[in-house]
């Protein structure tokens, strides 16, 4: 009986914690969208234009080296790499774009499920 006891509070106390977790996260992007000075759908032209014939299958707001910066990964229709664009959220230039293999996206949405789990 006390064995189900402490399961049953173990798994509260993780659900709780998953819970703080998400509020934490969605925390923070509302404090990184008070900051951005650029909206998202600018960003995205902006990003657009640097890949022709792009279409945008993912797009987040995050800091990266101490910058806010939208996010977007693009696909073509010629390819199957994906183009990440990175644009300044404050300045709206493009601060960086690379192409990644399918299988370094797959690693990076594995490594994310991670550390979220």
């Amino acid at each position: 009986m006390k064995t189900k006891h402490l399961i049953g509070i173990t798994l509260m106390v993780v659900a709780m914690a998953g819970c703080e977790t998400e509020k934490s996260e969605q925390a923070k992007q509302a404090k990184w969208q008070a900051e951005a000075k650029v909206s998202e759908a600018d960003a995205q032209t902006t990003a657009l234009g640097r890949v022709p014939n792009g279409t945008v299958k993912e797009s987040e707001l995050e800091k990266e080296h101490g910058k806010l910066i939208w996010s977007f990964d693009m696909a073509t229709p010629d390819s199957t790499d994906i183009t990440e664009v990175n644009v300044d959220a404050i300045s709206g230039k493009v601060v960086s774009v690379e192409k990644e293999k399918p299988e370094h996206e797959a690693k990076e949405a594995d490594d994310e499920k991670k550390d979220k789990d």
